[in-house]
């Protein structure tokens, strides 16, 4: 006679069932909750890292055929789904210690749309039901104010213990902050470096973010002083580079790569996103033209064996929307929409998989 299931031998069929990218079994990633077994009916949840995970099917797949080769075909199988995002930060002693994961997003050089993948990716994370906070960490040239639809807004401050903490302006679904929340939109900042850094700082130790999964922060181009004073005043989960397809793009996507993964910094590279990659025209929505080159982030990432997050078409009125603080992933036609969608699915999927492989984040130290 047939063992008859309960929560515990159905835990033992689940066992066998592999996550894809963690290539460990979901029991012991824990990843099974609320799990009921009734007569002809089994229920359970499968907690994933993001709920854009691409390979949900898949674990679903795994799962019916294991039930049913161990128990047969007679039972209603129903499996839901759920979002758990990991960290890896251990050390509550560290700065922000209530975000789970911080991400840089850089560029070797400018003009390669940094700040609107940026923006999109957190407004995209923010979507799935993640709380995001974007700093905008280009003192010189802020650029979040309008994109995200916030010129002239001010934000309000408040005092804890004889201490002014600023709060960020939520916007989207996300908190942001901004040099350019605190100055005239005029007004050119002509700071050395040891005051950029400063205000970087106090961006993270002065500011009441609260719980975040992801702080996203949109960095200056190249390699220099707010790089360093980053890596050094928070740890960092990793970073992604952006880059368009066109060599002259990618010999400065290269840089900063190499700037992440030099040993006393040692940053983990969550991935490269290749913007401006193609066109399609509204009336051909199965054309592509490659304007500036193919497959030159791919290509990258291929090179440094790091994961590819996706390409970005150019979209006609994407600088127009900008402008007018309509970011494409809310505001876009289809193709671009979706493409934000699928790049931040990857970017979670990858600090995920990071957090699950590598060491504990920390703040580096850097003789200079």
């Amino acid at each position: 006679m047939m063992q008859e299931i309960n929560k515990e031998n159905l835990l033992k069929t689940l066992s066998r069932v592999e996550d894809p990218d963690f290539k460990k079994d979901l029991v012991s990633l824990k990843m099974i909750d609320d799990i009921e077994v009734e007569p002809g009916k089994i229920s359970f949840t499968v907690v994933l890292t993001t709920m854009a995970c691409p390979l949900k099917d898949k674990i679903k797949q795994d799962c019916v055929e294991a039930i049913k080769q161990d128990w047969g075909n007679d039972y209603n199988i129903n499996i839901s789904f759920d979002s758990r995002i990991t960290s890896n930060r251990k050390e509550a002693k560290d700065m922000l210690p209530n975000v789970k994961n911080i991400i840089a997003v850089a560029s070797g050089k400018g003009g390669v749309g940094k700040s609107t993948i940026a923006v999109n990716l957190a407004i995209s994370m923010a979507k799935t039901g993640a709380k995001v906070g974007l700093i905008d960490a280009d003192i010189y040239g802020p650029s979040i104010p309008l994109m995200m639809g916030l010129k002239g807004k001010r934000p309000k401050v408040q005092k804890i213990e004889d201490k002014h903490y600023i709060l960020p302006i939520e916007q989207y679904g996300v908190k942001c902050l901004s040099i350019g929340f605190l100055i005239d939109e005029k007004q050119a900042v002509v700071w050395r470096g040891p005051m950029v850094s400063s205000a970087l700082k106090q961006f993270v130790t002065d500011c009441i973010w609260g719980d975040l999964d992801y702080l996203i922060l949109d960095l200056p181009p190249g390699t220099g002083d707010i790089h360093l004073t980053l890596v050094q005043t928070i740890p960092v989960t990793g970073a992604v580079i952006v880059t368009t397809p066109q060599e002259v793009a990618i010999a400065d996507a290269r840089k900063a790569i190499g700037m992440f993964q030099m040993p006393n910094i040692n940053v983990p590279i969550i991935g490269i996103a290749e913007n401006m990659s193609y066109f399609t025209p509204a009336e051909l929505p199965d054309k592509k033209y490659y304007l500036f080159g193919k497959d030159g982030g791919r290509k990258t990432a291929e090179e440094y064996e790091v994961p590819f997050l996706g390409q970005i078409p150019i979209e006609e009125k994407l600088c127009e929307a900008g402008d007018q603080g309509k970011p494409s992933v809310l505001y876009g036609n289809e193709i671009v929409r979706k493409s934000f969608i699928n790049l931040a699915a990857n970017a979670e999927r990858f600090i995920a998989i990071r957090n699950a492989s590598l060491s504990a984040t920390k703040a580096v130290e850097i003789n200079q």
